[in-house]
């Protein structure tokens, strides 16, 4: 059974993101800041982390991001940043290019609001599926 971290300060987008993927077959622990976050990512070896970005503070995920891939095994855990922030200040986040990644940390960026099941999708299609292989 594939393992996903949530991350985020809104409890009913966990609960919600939680019932679609445990009901798609996903074993998922939550964390709703950035420090509990890390030690749960420590503790429970997931196959992919979804963050939000701003939780505790502004950047809570960036530096959550680069405290995980600043680990051997989070080198290789695919992370997620979900952030509204491209709403709120008109920037659109990226990880299109090498240098971006290396800045960022993080391997993919969705904006929210992202439905459940869009969410079940893109983790199938675009980061899980290779695990699964």
């Amino acid at each position: 059974m594939q393992k996903i971290l949530l991350v985020d300060d809104d409890v009913d987008i966990i609960e919600t993101y939680r019932a679609v993927l445990e009901h798609a077959g996903y074993e998922v622990r939550f964390a709703h800041d950035g420090a509990s976050g890390f030690a749960l990512f420590q503790e429970f070896h997931p196959d992919v982390a979804v963050v939000d970005l701003a939780m505790e503070h502004f950047d809570s995920g960036f530096t959550l991001c680069k405290r995980i891939k600043d680990t051997p095994e989070g080198r290789e855990t695919p992370v997620i940043i979900l952030t509204s922030a491209g709403h709120d200040t008109g920037y659109r986040f990226s990880t299109q290019s090498e240098e971006e990644k290396q800045w960022i940390k993080a391997d993919h960026f969705l904006d929210k609001p992202v439905a459940p099941q869009d969410l079940l999708q893109f983790l199938h299609d675009r980061v899980l599926k290779s695990a699964e292989a």
